[in-house]
Protein backbone atom coordinates (compact mmCIF):
# COMPACT_ATOMS: atom_id res chain seq x y z
CA UNK A 1 0.00 0.00 0.00
CA UNK A 2 1.33 3.43 -0.96
CA UNK A 3 2.05 5.98 1.75
CA UNK A 4 2.82 9.63 1.15
CA UNK A 5 6.28 10.27 2.52
CA UNK A 6 7.00 13.26 4.71
CA UNK A 7 9.48 15.94 3.70
CA UNK A 8 12.06 14.52 6.08
CA UNK A 9 11.58 10.97 4.78
CA UNK A 10 11.98 12.16 1.18
CA UNK A 11 15.21 13.97 2.01
CA UNK A 12 16.63 10.96 3.89
CA UNK A 13 15.85 8.61 0.96
CA UNK A 14 16.93 10.93 -1.85
CA UNK A 15 20.55 9.78 -2.26
CA UNK A 16 19.50 6.11 -2.40
CA UNK A 17 16.69 7.00 -4.83
CA UNK A 18 19.23 8.46 -7.27
CA UNK A 19 21.83 5.74 -6.70
CA UNK A 20 19.49 2.73 -7.03
CA UNK A 21 17.13 4.04 -9.69
CA UNK A 22 14.12 4.62 -7.42
CA UNK A 23 13.80 7.90 -9.33
CA UNK A 24 13.04 6.67 -12.83
CA UNK A 25 11.27 7.64 -16.05
CA UNK A 26 7.85 7.08 -17.57
CA UNK A 27 7.28 8.00 -21.23
CA UNK A 28 4.18 9.59 -22.75
CA UNK A 29 3.94 9.51 -26.57
CA UNK A 30 3.30 12.57 -28.74
CA UNK A 31 1.03 11.66 -31.65
CA UNK A 32 0.07 13.23 -34.99
CA UNK A 33 -3.72 13.05 -34.70
CA UNK A 34 -4.05 13.29 -38.50
CA UNK A 35 -2.00 10.14 -39.16
CA UNK A 36 -1.89 8.27 -35.84
CA UNK A 37 1.90 8.18 -36.02
CA UNK A 38 4.26 8.91 -33.15
CA UNK A 39 6.40 12.06 -33.44
CA UNK A 40 8.07 12.00 -30.04
CA UNK A 41 7.64 11.40 -26.32
CA UNK A 42 8.06 13.22 -23.04
CA UNK A 43 10.15 11.78 -20.21
CA UNK A 44 8.32 12.21 -16.90
CA UNK A 45 10.04 11.85 -13.53
CA UNK A 46 8.65 9.19 -11.18
CA UNK A 47 9.73 8.03 -7.70
CA UNK A 48 8.93 4.73 -6.06
CA UNK A 49 10.16 3.82 -2.59
CA UNK A 50 10.75 0.14 -1.64
CA UNK A 51 8.93 0.67 1.66
CA UNK A 52 6.33 3.37 0.94
CA UNK A 53 5.57 2.69 -2.73
CA UNK A 54 4.88 5.19 -5.54
CA UNK A 55 5.09 8.88 -4.66
CA UNK A 56 3.16 11.64 -6.43
CA UNK A 57 5.26 14.25 -8.33
CA UNK A 58 3.16 16.96 -6.66
CA UNK A 59 4.45 15.65 -3.31
CA UNK A 60 8.16 15.17 -3.94
CA UNK A 61 9.05 17.79 -6.59
CA UNK A 62 8.31 20.82 -4.36
CA UNK A 63 10.48 19.27 -1.65
CA UNK A 64 13.38 18.76 -4.08
CA UNK A 65 13.00 22.33 -5.36
CA UNK A 66 12.92 23.72 -1.83
CA UNK A 67 16.16 21.98 -0.87
CA UNK A 68 18.01 22.60 -4.17
CA UNK A 69 18.02 18.91 -5.10
CA UNK A 70 15.86 19.07 -8.22
CA UNK A 71 18.88 19.51 -10.51
CA UNK A 72 20.30 16.16 -9.33
CA UNK A 73 16.95 14.48 -9.96
CA UNK A 74 16.72 16.10 -13.41
CA UNK A 75 20.25 14.96 -14.29
CA UNK A 76 19.32 11.43 -13.17
CA UNK A 77 16.30 11.52 -15.49
CA UNK A 78 18.41 12.85 -18.38
CA UNK A 79 20.96 10.06 -17.90
CA UNK A 80 18.19 7.45 -17.69
CA UNK A 81 16.79 8.71 -21.02
CA UNK A 82 20.27 8.60 -22.60
CA UNK A 83 20.68 4.98 -21.48
CA UNK A 84 17.29 4.10 -22.95
CA UNK A 85 18.07 5.75 -26.30
CA UNK A 86 21.48 4.09 -26.40
CA UNK A 87 19.82 0.70 -25.82
CA UNK A 88 17.35 1.35 -28.67
CA UNK A 89 20.09 2.34 -31.10
CA UNK A 90 22.29 -0.61 -30.11
CA UNK A 91 19.45 -3.11 -30.68
CA UNK A 92 18.33 -1.63 -34.03
CA UNK A 93 15.13 0.00 -32.73
CA UNK A 94 14.59 3.47 -34.17
CA UNK A 95 13.65 5.82 -31.29
CA UNK A 96 11.64 9.01 -31.45
CA UNK A 97 12.92 12.31 -30.01
CA UNK A 98 12.41 12.36 -26.24
CA UNK A 99 11.90 15.66 -24.44
CA UNK A 100 13.37 16.06 -20.96
CA UNK A 101 12.24 18.74 -18.53
CA UNK A 102 14.55 21.53 -17.44
CA UNK A 103 13.25 23.32 -14.35
CA UNK A 104 13.77 26.99 -13.58
CA UNK A 105 16.21 25.86 -10.86
CA UNK A 106 18.26 24.10 -13.55
CA UNK A 107 18.23 27.27 -15.64
CA UNK A 108 19.61 29.29 -12.73
CA UNK A 109 22.33 26.72 -12.14
CA UNK A 110 25.42 27.90 -14.00
CA UNK A 111 26.74 24.67 -15.54
CA UNK A 112 23.57 22.65 -16.03
CA UNK A 113 23.64 22.76 -19.85
CA UNK A 114 27.25 21.58 -19.88
CA UNK A 115 26.29 18.74 -17.53
CA UNK A 116 23.56 17.36 -19.81
CA UNK A 117 25.77 17.83 -22.87
CA UNK A 118 28.48 15.83 -21.11
CA UNK A 119 25.98 12.99 -20.50
CA UNK A 120 24.78 13.07 -24.12
CA UNK A 121 28.33 12.71 -25.38
CA UNK A 122 29.09 10.00 -22.83
CA UNK A 123 26.28 7.84 -24.23
CA UNK A 124 26.94 9.00 -27.82
CA UNK A 125 23.33 10.04 -28.49
CA UNK A 126 22.65 12.07 -31.67
CA UNK A 127 21.36 15.42 -30.49
CA UNK A 128 18.26 15.19 -32.67
CA UNK A 129 16.89 12.48 -30.35
CA UNK A 130 16.89 14.80 -27.32
CA UNK A 131 14.59 17.77 -26.80
CA UNK A 132 14.70 20.06 -23.77
CA UNK A 133 11.45 21.37 -22.25
CA UNK A 134 11.41 24.62 -20.34
CA UNK A 135 8.28 26.00 -18.69
CA UNK A 136 6.78 29.34 -19.56
CA UNK A 137 6.94 30.40 -15.89
CA UNK A 138 10.73 29.91 -15.97
CA UNK A 139 10.99 33.13 -17.96
CA UNK A 140 9.20 35.29 -15.40
CA UNK A 141 11.72 37.59 -13.78
CA UNK A 142 14.67 36.27 -15.77
CA UNK A 143 14.11 36.67 -19.50
CA UNK A 144 17.73 37.52 -20.30
CA UNK A 145 19.05 34.50 -18.42
CA UNK A 146 16.54 32.16 -20.06
CA UNK A 147 17.39 33.58 -23.49
CA UNK A 148 21.10 32.95 -22.91
CA UNK A 149 20.41 29.36 -21.77
CA UNK A 150 18.25 28.74 -24.85
CA UNK A 151 21.03 30.07 -27.06
CA UNK A 152 23.47 27.73 -25.36
CA UNK A 153 21.12 24.77 -25.97
CA UNK A 154 20.67 25.78 -29.61
CA UNK A 155 24.42 26.11 -30.06
CA UNK A 156 24.73 22.46 -29.01
CA UNK A 157 21.93 21.52 -31.43
CA UNK A 158 19.06 20.80 -29.01
CA UNK A 159 15.43 21.41 -29.92
CA UNK A 160 13.78 23.54 -27.21
CA UNK A 161 10.11 23.08 -26.31
CA UNK A 162 8.05 25.58 -24.31
CA UNK A 163 5.98 23.59 -21.82
CA UNK A 164 2.63 24.68 -20.32
CA UNK A 165 2.34 27.59 -22.73
CA UNK A 166 -0.66 29.77 -21.92
CA UNK A 167 -0.59 29.07 -18.19
CA UNK A 168 1.53 32.10 -17.32
CA UNK A 169 0.78 35.80 -17.21
CA UNK A 170 3.00 36.97 -20.05
CA UNK A 171 2.51 34.40 -22.79
CA UNK A 172 2.72 36.89 -25.66
CA UNK A 173 6.00 38.34 -24.37
CA UNK A 174 7.42 34.84 -24.00
CA UNK A 175 6.35 33.97 -27.54
CA UNK A 176 7.95 37.18 -28.83
CA UNK A 177 11.23 37.13 -26.91
CA UNK A 178 12.21 33.47 -26.49
CA UNK A 179 13.52 31.47 -29.44
CA UNK A 180 11.68 28.22 -28.73
CA UNK A 181 11.27 25.59 -31.44
CA UNK A 182 8.06 23.87 -30.26
CA UNK A 183 5.12 25.13 -28.20
CA UNK A 184 3.25 22.80 -25.85
CA UNK A 185 -0.19 24.26 -25.28
CA UNK A 186 -1.85 24.03 -21.89
CA UNK A 187 -5.21 22.35 -22.59
CA UNK A 188 -6.78 23.72 -19.41
CA UNK A 189 -8.18 26.38 -21.72
CA UNK A 190 -10.55 23.70 -23.02
CA UNK A 191 -11.63 22.33 -19.67
CA UNK A 192 -15.35 21.81 -19.84
CA UNK A 193 -17.03 22.59 -23.16
CA UNK A 194 -15.22 22.90 -26.49
CA UNK A 195 -15.03 26.39 -27.97
CA UNK A 196 -16.17 29.54 -26.20
CA UNK A 197 -13.59 32.05 -24.96
CA UNK A 198 -11.01 29.32 -24.27
CA UNK A 199 -11.36 27.96 -27.79
CA UNK A 200 -10.96 31.45 -29.25
CA UNK A 201 -7.76 32.00 -27.25
CA UNK A 202 -6.32 28.62 -28.26
CA UNK A 203 -7.17 29.23 -31.93
CA UNK A 204 -5.42 32.60 -31.82
CA UNK A 205 -2.32 31.08 -30.20
CA UNK A 206 -2.16 28.33 -32.82
CA UNK A 207 -2.42 30.90 -35.63
CA UNK A 208 0.34 33.06 -34.10
CA UNK A 209 2.57 30.02 -33.69
CA UNK A 210 1.98 29.06 -37.32
CA UNK A 211 3.28 32.36 -38.63
CA UNK A 212 6.30 32.01 -36.38
CA UNK A 213 6.95 28.64 -38.02
CA UNK A 214 6.61 26.87 -34.65
CA UNK A 215 4.92 23.46 -34.29
CA UNK A 216 2.27 23.26 -31.56
CA UNK A 217 1.57 20.23 -29.35
CA UNK A 218 -1.71 20.13 -27.43
CA UNK A 219 -0.82 18.68 -24.04
CA UNK A 220 -3.35 16.96 -21.79
CA UNK A 221 -5.74 15.84 -24.55
CA UNK A 222 -8.16 13.35 -23.05
CA UNK A 223 -11.08 13.08 -25.49
CA UNK A 224 -11.52 12.57 -29.22
CA UNK A 225 -13.64 15.73 -29.31
CA UNK A 226 -10.70 17.77 -27.98
CA UNK A 227 -8.26 16.23 -30.46
CA UNK A 228 -10.60 16.79 -33.41
CA UNK A 229 -11.16 20.39 -32.37
CA UNK A 230 -7.42 21.03 -32.13
CA UNK A 231 -6.88 19.51 -35.56
CA UNK A 232 -9.66 21.70 -37.01
CA UNK A 233 -7.82 24.87 -35.91
CA UNK A 234 -4.46 23.69 -37.27
CA UNK A 235 -2.90 21.81 -34.31
CA UNK A 236 -2.46 18.17 -35.29
CA UNK A 237 0.06 17.11 -32.61
CA UNK A 238 -1.41 15.90 -29.32
CA UNK A 239 -0.19 14.36 -26.08
CA UNK A 240 -2.45 12.93 -23.42
CA UNK A 241 -4.61 10.08 -22.15
CA UNK A 242 -6.56 9.89 -25.42
CA UNK A 243 -3.64 8.00 -26.95
CA UNK A 244 -1.62 6.91 -23.92
CA UNK A 245 -1.00 7.61 -20.29
CA UNK A 246 2.68 7.83 -19.22
CA UNK A 247 4.01 4.27 -19.39
CA UNK A 248 7.03 2.41 -18.07
CA UNK A 249 10.13 2.03 -20.21
CA UNK A 250 9.30 -1.57 -21.20
CA UNK A 251 5.77 -0.65 -22.33
CA UNK A 252 7.02 2.35 -24.26
CA UNK A 253 9.56 0.16 -26.03
CA UNK A 254 6.69 -2.03 -27.25
CA UNK A 255 4.82 1.05 -28.49
CA UNK A 256 7.91 2.14 -30.42
CA UNK A 257 7.90 -1.19 -32.24
CA UNK A 258 4.14 -1.19 -32.94
CA UNK A 259 3.34 2.45 -33.83
CA UNK A 260 4.61 4.01 -37.06
CA UNK A 261 6.77 7.11 -36.66
CA UNK A 262 7.20 10.38 -38.50
CA UNK A 263 9.17 13.58 -37.88
CA UNK A 264 7.53 16.68 -36.50
CA UNK A 265 7.29 19.46 -39.08
CA UNK A 266 6.90 23.23 -38.66
CA UNK A 267 3.40 24.62 -38.92
CA UNK A 268 4.63 27.09 -41.54
CA UNK A 269 7.11 26.29 -44.27
CA UNK A 270 8.79 29.62 -45.13
CA UNK A 271 10.25 29.86 -48.61
CA UNK A 272 14.01 29.58 -48.18
CA UNK A 273 14.92 32.30 -50.67
CA UNK A 274 13.24 34.90 -48.45
CA UNK A 275 13.52 35.51 -44.73
CA UNK A 276 9.77 35.99 -44.66
CA UNK A 277 9.50 35.72 -40.91
CA UNK A 278 11.34 39.03 -40.54
CA UNK A 279 8.30 40.82 -42.00
CA UNK A 280 6.84 40.52 -38.48
CA UNK A 281 9.89 42.07 -36.79
CA UNK A 282 9.22 45.82 -36.46
CA UNK A 283 12.95 46.59 -36.39
CA UNK A 284 14.04 44.41 -39.32
CA UNK A 285 15.32 45.67 -42.66
CA UNK A 286 12.49 43.76 -44.37
CA UNK A 287 9.92 45.75 -42.41
CA UNK A 288 11.76 49.02 -43.12
CA UNK A 289 11.65 48.27 -46.85
CA UNK A 290 8.05 47.04 -46.65
CA UNK A 291 6.90 50.26 -44.99
CA UNK A 292 8.98 52.88 -46.76
CA UNK A 293 10.63 51.91 -50.03
CA UNK A 294 8.37 49.55 -51.95
CA UNK A 295 5.08 50.64 -53.47
CA UNK A 296 1.74 49.43 -52.21
CA UNK A 297 2.38 46.09 -50.48
CA UNK A 298 0.25 43.52 -48.67
CA UNK A 299 0.78 40.19 -46.89
CA UNK A 300 -2.21 37.87 -46.97
CA UNK A 301 -3.23 34.24 -46.46
CA UNK A 302 -5.16 32.07 -48.91
CA UNK A 303 -7.10 28.90 -48.10
CA UNK A 304 -7.40 27.17 -51.46
CA UNK A 305 -10.10 24.68 -50.55
CA UNK A 306 -12.37 27.38 -49.16
CA UNK A 307 -11.31 29.99 -51.76
CA UNK A 308 -10.85 32.39 -48.87
CA UNK A 309 -8.25 35.14 -48.39
CA UNK A 310 -7.39 37.23 -45.33
CA UNK A 311 -5.21 40.35 -45.23
CA UNK A 312 -2.63 40.23 -42.43
CA UNK A 313 -0.58 43.35 -43.06
CA UNK A 314 -0.51 46.36 -45.41
CA UNK A 315 1.78 49.36 -45.68
CA UNK A 316 0.71 52.99 -45.95
CA UNK A 317 1.32 53.10 -49.69
CA UNK A 318 -1.13 50.22 -50.13
CA UNK A 319 -3.78 52.24 -48.30
CA UNK A 320 -3.10 55.22 -50.59
CA UNK A 321 -3.00 53.03 -53.70
CA UNK A 322 -6.40 51.51 -53.02
CA UNK A 323 -7.69 55.00 -52.29
CA UNK A 324 -11.28 55.83 -51.36
CA UNK A 325 -10.08 57.47 -48.10
CA UNK A 326 -10.07 54.08 -46.40
CA UNK A 327 -8.10 53.63 -43.20
CA UNK A 328 -5.76 50.69 -42.61
CA UNK A 329 -8.09 48.93 -40.17
CA UNK A 330 -10.96 49.05 -42.68
CA UNK A 331 -8.75 47.22 -45.19
CA UNK A 332 -7.58 44.65 -42.62
CA UNK A 333 -11.19 43.95 -41.62
CA UNK A 334 -12.45 43.61 -45.20
CA UNK A 335 -12.66 40.55 -47.43
CA UNK A 336 -10.17 41.26 -50.27
CA UNK A 337 -12.14 39.05 -52.68
CA UNK A 338 -15.60 40.39 -51.93
CA UNK A 339 -15.48 43.18 -54.51
CA UNK A 340 -14.54 40.87 -57.40
CA UNK A 341 -17.06 39.33 -59.76
CA UNK A 342 -16.77 35.68 -60.77
CA UNK A 343 -14.55 36.37 -63.79
CA UNK A 344 -12.05 38.48 -61.86
CA UNK A 345 -11.99 36.05 -58.93
CA UNK A 346 -11.05 33.29 -61.36
CA UNK A 347 -8.23 35.44 -62.78
CA UNK A 348 -6.95 36.07 -59.25
CA UNK A 349 -7.20 32.44 -58.10
CA UNK A 350 -5.45 31.26 -61.27
CA UNK A 351 -2.59 33.69 -60.52
CA UNK A 352 -2.29 32.40 -56.93
CA UNK A 353 -2.17 28.83 -58.26
CA UNK A 354 0.58 29.81 -60.71
CA UNK A 355 2.56 31.45 -57.88
CA UNK A 356 2.23 28.29 -55.79
CA UNK A 357 3.37 26.09 -58.68
CA UNK A 358 6.23 28.30 -59.89
CA UNK A 359 7.60 29.63 -56.56
CA UNK A 360 8.14 32.81 -58.54
CA UNK A 361 6.44 36.16 -58.98
CA UNK A 362 3.20 36.07 -60.96
CA UNK A 363 1.19 39.05 -62.23
CA UNK A 364 -2.46 39.73 -62.91
CA UNK A 365 -4.89 42.61 -63.35
CA UNK A 366 -8.31 42.43 -61.74
CA UNK A 367 -11.25 44.78 -61.49
CA UNK A 368 -12.91 45.10 -58.10
CA UNK A 369 -15.49 47.24 -56.35
CA UNK A 370 -14.10 49.05 -53.31
CA UNK A 371 -16.40 50.43 -50.63
CA UNK A 372 -15.48 53.02 -48.02
CA UNK A 373 -17.55 54.70 -45.34
CA UNK A 374 -16.63 58.17 -46.56
CA UNK A 375 -16.64 57.82 -50.37
CA UNK A 376 -19.10 55.05 -51.09
CA UNK A 377 -18.31 52.66 -53.94
CA UNK A 378 -15.83 52.85 -56.78
CA UNK A 379 -14.65 50.32 -59.36
CA UNK A 380 -10.90 50.11 -59.71
CA UNK A 381 -8.39 48.02 -61.62
CA UNK A 382 -5.48 46.62 -59.57
CA UNK A 383 -2.29 45.18 -61.01
CA UNK A 384 -0.83 42.64 -58.54
CA UNK A 385 2.69 41.17 -58.44
CA UNK A 386 2.28 38.12 -56.20
CA UNK A 387 4.88 35.83 -54.62
CA UNK A 388 4.46 32.84 -52.30
CA UNK A 389 6.47 33.24 -49.07
CA UNK A 390 5.12 30.43 -46.88
CA UNK A 391 2.63 27.60 -46.58
CA UNK A 392 0.94 25.34 -44.07
CA UNK A 393 -1.12 22.21 -44.65
CA UNK A 394 -4.29 24.25 -45.09
CA UNK A 395 -3.26 27.68 -46.33
CA UNK A 396 -0.62 29.73 -48.14
CA UNK A 397 1.12 32.98 -47.21
CA UNK A 398 1.64 35.54 -49.99
CA UNK A 399 3.44 38.84 -50.41
CA UNK A 400 2.09 41.13 -53.12
CA UNK A 401 2.92 44.54 -54.53
CA UNK A 402 -0.07 46.35 -56.01
CA UNK A 403 -0.67 49.24 -58.38
CA UNK A 404 -3.96 51.02 -58.97
CA UNK A 405 -3.98 51.16 -62.77
CA UNK A 406 -7.55 52.45 -63.21
CA UNK A 407 -6.39 55.76 -64.73
CA UNK A 408 -3.93 53.94 -66.99
CA UNK A 409 -6.72 51.66 -68.21
CA UNK A 410 -8.94 54.68 -68.89
CA UNK A 411 -6.19 56.36 -70.94
CA UNK A 412 -5.56 53.15 -72.85
CA UNK A 413 -9.26 52.78 -73.58
CA UNK A 414 -9.45 56.39 -74.73
CA UNK A 415 -6.40 55.94 -76.95
CA UNK A 416 -7.79 52.70 -78.34
CA UNK A 417 -11.10 54.35 -79.18
CA UNK A 418 -9.32 57.33 -80.74
CA UNK A 419 -7.13 55.05 -82.84
CA UNK A 420 -10.15 53.01 -83.85
CA UNK A 421 -12.02 56.10 -84.97
CA UNK A 422 -8.95 57.43 -86.79
CA UNK A 423 -8.43 54.10 -88.52
CA UNK A 424 -12.04 54.03 -89.66
CA UNK A 425 -11.83 57.63 -90.95
CA UNK A 426 -8.53 57.07 -92.74
CA UNK A 427 -9.82 53.99 -94.50
CA UNK A 428 -12.76 56.00 -95.77
CA UNK A 429 -10.68 59.01 -96.91
CA UNK A 430 -7.70 57.46 -98.69
CA UNK A 431 -5.42 58.58 -95.87
CA UNK A 432 -2.26 56.78 -94.77
CA UNK A 433 -0.86 57.54 -91.32
CA UNK A 434 2.20 56.63 -89.30
CA UNK A 435 4.23 57.74 -86.30
CA UNK A 436 7.98 57.92 -85.82
CA UNK A 437 9.88 57.67 -82.51
CA UNK A 438 12.60 60.23 -83.22
CA UNK A 439 15.07 58.92 -80.62
CA UNK A 440 15.04 55.34 -81.94
CA UNK A 441 13.90 55.99 -85.54
CA UNK A 442 11.21 53.34 -85.18
CA UNK A 443 8.18 53.89 -87.40
CA UNK A 444 4.78 52.30 -86.74
CA UNK A 445 2.39 52.39 -89.73
CA UNK A 446 -1.39 52.32 -89.84
CA UNK A 447 -3.37 49.31 -90.98
CA UNK A 448 -3.77 50.64 -94.56
CA UNK A 449 0.01 51.18 -94.87
CA UNK A 450 0.59 47.56 -93.96
CA UNK A 451 -2.24 46.28 -96.16
CA UNK A 452 -1.72 48.38 -99.31
CA UNK A 453 2.02 49.12 -99.22
CA UNK A 454 3.26 45.91 -97.57
CA UNK A 455 4.99 47.85 -94.77
CA UNK A 456 5.85 45.75 -91.66
CA UNK A 457 4.33 46.60 -88.24
CA UNK A 458 7.62 48.22 -87.16
CA UNK A 459 10.15 49.86 -89.47
CA UNK A 460 13.65 50.35 -88.06
CA UNK A 461 16.12 53.10 -89.09
CA UNK A 462 13.31 55.06 -90.71
CA UNK A 463 13.10 56.39 -93.47
CA UNK A 464 15.79 54.35 -95.24
CA UNK A 465 13.82 51.07 -95.65
CA UNK A 466 10.77 52.82 -97.20
CA UNK A 467 13.04 54.83 -99.53
CA UNK A 468 14.73 51.61 -100.60
CA UNK A 469 11.32 49.99 -101.20
CA UNK A 470 10.45 52.71 -103.75
CA UNK A 471 7.59 54.33 -101.85
CA UNK A 472 9.54 57.60 -101.99
CA UNK A 473 10.98 58.16 -105.51
CA UNK A 474 14.80 58.73 -105.71
CA UNK A 475 14.45 62.37 -106.72
CA UNK A 476 12.47 63.11 -103.51
CA UNK A 477 14.55 60.93 -101.16
CA UNK A 478 17.03 63.64 -100.10
CA UNK A 479 14.19 66.11 -99.52
CA UNK A 480 12.47 63.57 -97.26
CA UNK A 481 15.69 62.85 -95.35
CA UNK A 482 16.11 66.59 -94.78
CA UNK A 483 12.55 66.72 -93.38
CA UNK A 484 13.38 63.98 -90.88
CA UNK A 485 16.60 65.76 -89.85
CA UNK A 486 14.65 68.98 -89.21
CA UNK A 487 12.10 67.11 -87.08
CA UNK A 488 14.82 65.27 -85.11
CA UNK A 489 16.56 68.60 -84.41
CA UNK A 490 13.29 70.22 -83.36
CA UNK A 491 13.75 73.02 -85.91
CA UNK A 492 10.13 72.86 -87.13
CA UNK A 493 6.76 71.86 -85.70
CA UNK A 494 4.98 71.28 -89.02
CA UNK A 495 5.99 70.27 -92.55
CA UNK A 496 3.86 69.62 -95.60
CA UNK A 497 4.16 69.29 -99.36
CA UNK A 498 2.64 67.52 -102.34
CA UNK A 499 4.96 64.80 -103.61
CA UNK A 500 4.65 61.74 -105.83
CA UNK A 501 4.71 58.40 -104.01
CA UNK A 502 5.13 54.78 -105.08
CA UNK A 503 6.50 53.59 -108.41
CA UNK A 504 3.37 54.98 -110.04
CA UNK A 505 4.30 58.48 -108.83
CA UNK A 506 0.79 59.09 -107.47
CA UNK A 507 0.52 62.57 -105.92
CA UNK A 508 -0.14 62.72 -102.18
CA UNK A 509 -0.38 65.60 -99.76
CA UNK A 510 2.24 64.63 -97.13
CA UNK A 511 2.05 66.32 -93.69
CA UNK A 512 4.15 66.03 -90.51
CA UNK A 513 3.51 67.41 -87.02
CA UNK A 514 6.02 67.27 -84.15
CA UNK A 515 5.33 66.22 -80.54
CA UNK A 516 7.74 67.48 -77.88
CA UNK A 517 8.33 66.23 -74.33
CA UNK A 518 7.86 68.31 -71.17
CA UNK A 519 11.34 69.82 -71.69
CA UNK A 520 10.59 70.87 -75.26
CA UNK A 521 12.76 68.21 -76.85
CA UNK A 522 11.52 66.36 -79.98
CA UNK A 523 9.71 63.14 -79.05
CA UNK A 524 7.55 61.85 -81.91
CA UNK A 525 6.63 62.84 -85.43
CA UNK A 526 3.16 62.06 -86.79
CA UNK A 527 2.91 61.73 -90.55
CA UNK A 528 0.00 61.37 -92.97
CA UNK A 529 -0.38 61.10 -96.73
CA UNK A 530 -3.71 62.06 -98.33
CA UNK A 531 -4.45 61.24 -101.97
CA UNK A 532 -4.62 64.37 -104.15
CA UNK A 533 -7.79 64.22 -106.16
CA UNK A 534 -7.87 66.08 -109.50
CA UNK A 535 -10.89 68.39 -109.25
CA UNK A 536 -11.30 68.28 -113.09
CA UNK A 537 -12.05 64.56 -113.00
Amino acid sequence: MNKIMTEQELLECFDDAVRFGHIFVNYQPKINHSTGRMVGAEALMRWTNPEYGMQYPSNFIPVLEKHDLIYRADLAVFERVCRFLRSCLDTGITPVPVSVNMSRYDIYRKNYVEEIEKLRKQYDIPVNYLHVEVTETSAIGGMELVSSVLKQLHDYGYIVEMDDFGSGYSSLNVLKDLAVDVIKLDMRFLSGSIGGRGGTIISAIVQMAKWLGTPVIAEGVETLEQADYMKSIGCKYVQGYLYSKPVAEEDFLQKLQKIDQEPMTPALDLIKTMDAGRFWDPDSMETLIFNNFVGGAVIFTYQKQKEKAEILRVNKKYVREIGMNMIEQEILDSDPLQGMDEQNRKIYFDTLDRAIASNDEETCETWRTVCSKTCGEDRICVRSFIRLIGKTETQYLFYAMVQNVTAEKARYHELYESERRFRFASEQANVYAWEVDLATRKMRPCFRCMRDLNIPPVVYNYPEPVIESGIFPPDYADMYRHWMAQLEAGEVDHLEAVMPLTVGRIPFHVRFSLERDENGKPLKAYGSATLVVDEKE
